[in-house]
């Protein structure tokens, strides 16, 4: 298309979109309802100013918290498919602020690992992701392991895409990964 055929196709769409504009004050009229369910509390949601001669709503319940909050074994068995026992090659990345993490799993690399970096984990003020545990007596006998360093059972395949990992003990800082 040449340009002028461009600017006509532009004006014509312009001028196809007066009417809407000057009648935006006018009720919507839904030519065909397929079904499904209303946005509307969506967009009360958004608390939006309202219109002048709306009737008042009454407002949009809010989810209750529950009395008993879930445990953590509740989050057990964590399973982590694309993460798994092995080497991990060091490198560097740019995450500034991120706060120092440890990526294990119950296995005996990671809890030899953990033996060894308990007290470094600790100074630098990391926290502990287990990718990989079935029970909370694992999941204790981990924390016994390295006491002061908190560990959280945690499932890591979205971490592994992110981080592009694919085996564990690491640790990840600030500025790189490593083994």
């Amino acid at each position: 298309m040449t340009k002028s055929h461009l600017a006509l196709r532009g004006l014509l769409v312009l001028l196809a979109g007066l009417p809407l504009a000057s009648g935006a004050g006018e009720p919507l009229i839904v030519v065909e309802d397929l079904g499904g369910t209303s946005a509307l509390p969506y967009y009360e949601a958004l608390n939006l100013q309202p219109r002048a001669n709306a009737p008042a709503r009454p407002p949009i319940p809010t989810p209750r918290v529950p009395a008993t909050p879930a445990d953590e074994a509740a989050m057990l068995p964590v399973r982590s498919a694309k993460l798994s026992p092995g080497a991990v090659a060091r490198r560097v990345i740019e995450a500034p602020g991120l706060r120092p993490f440890a990526v294990i799993g119950d296995d005996e690399a990671s809890q030899a690992w953990l033996r060894r970096h308990a007290a470094s984990l600790r100074e630098r003020g990391a926290v502990g992701l287990v990718v990989n545990v079935e029970t909370a007596q694992a999941l204790a006998r981990l924390r016994a392991l390295a006491p002061g360093v908190p560990l959280a059972p945690v499932a890591g395949d979205d971490l592994a895409d992110r981080l592009g990992l694919r085996h564990y003990p690491a640790l990840i800082t600030a500025t790189g990964i490593e083994q």
